[in-house]
């Protein structure tokens, strides 16, 4: 809005003429943007959410599933590989949003639906990470179904609003205990968890943690841009000084406060031509002859409302800050916005590196400036050459990348406040989300505990009939989830 003499009603500035193509492809005079501003909103957004390339091998890459063998098949985890194909997914993805939906919109793979395939579908009796993957692409699928025949509202629709809230408070929380748990801040005691090392906080690889927590806060409380990432780096070469003067070593029976996962130290090259062997190594319907028909659905709707509900919400806090939303409060291209993201978690299962799904650190390239798509693209663009300094993810240590790990999870824990805690009917069931998830360490759980319960309430208090139809299903189909181990030992399986 252009400003006006005193007394005088303002008058809107016409937008000046497009100077050529790319200025017309992604309206960037339009929104009034230039290209220099669009390129400086993406790399914003790139170093805001870049830690993914360490953070999602540390959580996918260090897991083995049931048969013991790690995210490419090998028995020892190959970070190297999955830091390469996480980020070569999230750069494709990313530069479709951009060209398809020119939203200034960026995707990787999602934190909170990495820690669901990692701890609660791979882990599982049977399983393999070809078919977690699997299980990821029919979630994909399934969502782009939804939202090609507009189904996509009735799901909405069928979830309170306050257990939308409290998946991703509780996935916080969840998120934030794996940090902790991996960094050796907290670990197994007597009788069940205790801080470090019999309650004390020995050895250096705690203290580099707790130097790195400290730094990625008060990054976070100054909103300096890049904040994690850069906590990440400056407490990687921490980690790696400390390893050269001190000689650590790794964490075992006989070294208690030895570093968690790696060895901090300098690769032998820094850049090396990426290997992307990850890529297609899932199976679609593997699963089925694993855990059942019933299972799969259970983790495919697990998936499918963490990814779904996290996107509806980016999509409108992104538009909302680029001043991009209708009246109706919708950002334009809203469908093709759903259709790449859909297509995004269909790519992570068949790029092996989980669910990919719109950042809300996005955000910060929109405060930077950024107001179309050609913010994604250079963004995307910014992913692809990190493809080839995968070997620099070799040095960074758990106790180094986990800080960022339990800011994320207080971001999403903010959430909280959007629950409504004197109404009993839904803050219970609300309440059982958030707890069960990282005292269980089974995101499905907290999930499957919240929808039982607020039906329960809701027949109890005689209000059945304001259940949605969906929520009897998925409740009914969570109650034999639970109850799978004592139904297959009834009937012999």
């Amino acid at each position: 809005m252009a400003s006006s003499p005193s007394g005088a009603a303002p008058t809107e500035a016409p937008p000046a003429a497009p100077l050529h193509p790319l200025d017309r492809f992604f309206k960037i005079t339009e929104r009034r943007s230039t290209i220099g501003t669009e390129i400086r909103g993406g790399l914003t957004t790139f170093f805001t959410m870049s830690y993914i390339i360490v953070l999602n091998p540390l959580i996918i890459g260090t897991v083995p599933d049931s048969t013991g063998h790690y995210l490419g098949g090998g028995t020892e985890p190959n970070l190297a590989l999955v830091a390469a194909a996480t980020a070569l997914v999230a750069g494709v993805l990313s530069i479709l949003m951009g060209a398809v939906a020119n939203f200034p919109i960026a995707l990787a793979a999602g934190l909170g639906l990495n820690a669901v395939v990692a701890y609660s579908i791979a882990s599982l009796p049977g399983m393999t990470w070809a078919d977690a993957m699997g299980i990821v692409v029919l979630e994909g699928l399934v969502i782009l179904v939804l939202v090609l025949t507009g189904f996509r509202t009735a799901v909405f629709k069928a979830v309170p609003r306050e257990i939308k809230v409290a998946i991703s408070v509780g996935i916080g929380l969840f998120i934030s205990l794996i940090g902790f748990v991996d960094a050796g801040f907290v670990r197994p005691g007597n009788p069940v968890l205790q801080l470090g090392i019999d309650n004390s906080l020995a050895g250096w690889p705690l203290l580099v943690f707790s130097i790195g927590l400290l730094t990625a806060i008060i990054l976070m409380v100054k909103k300096v841009r890049g904040g994690l990432l850069i906590a990440i780096v400056g407490t990687t070469v921490l980690a790696v000084v400390v390893e050269l003067v001190a000689n650590v070593g790794l964490f075992g029976a006989e070294n208690a406060t030895g570093w968690k996962l790696n060895t901090p130290a300098l690769p032998s090259s820094l850049v090396e031509v990426p290997d992307f062997s990850l890529l297609g190594q899932f199976s679609l319907f593997g699963a089925f002859g694993k855990i059942g028909f019933v299972a799969v659905v259970l983790l495919v709707f697990s998936l499918l409302l963490a990814d779904f509900f996290d996107t509806m919400g980016t999509m409108v806090a992104v538009g909302a800050e680029a001043e991009l939303l209708d009246d109706e409060g919708n950002p334009p291209n809203m469908e093709r916005i759903l259709v790449v993201d859909s297509l995004a978690a269909v790519a992570g299962g068949v790029g092996s590196v989980s669910s990919n799904t719109a950042y809300i650190e996005s955000a910060s390239g929109v405060g930077d400036g950024a107001r179309t798509g050609l913010a994604s693209v250079v963004t995307g663009l910014a992913f692809l050459v990190a493809t080839f300094l995968s070997p620099l993810v070799d040095m960074v240590p758990s106790e180094a990348a986990a800080p960022a790990l339990v800011v994320v999870g207080f971001l999403m824990v903010m959430q909280v406040s959007g629950i409504d805690w004197k109404n009993y009917e839904i803050a219970i069931p609300a309440f059982l989300t958030m707890i069960l998830m990282p005292f269980t360490y089974s995101i499905t759980a907290g999930i499957g505990a919240g929808f039982i319960v607020y039906v329960v309430i809701k027949v109890a208090v005689g209000k059945a009939k304001a259940v949605h139809p969906l929520m009897w299903v998925a409740a009914t189909l969570f109650v034999l989830y639970f109850a799978l181990g004592p139904i297959k030992d009834a009937i012999g399986i």
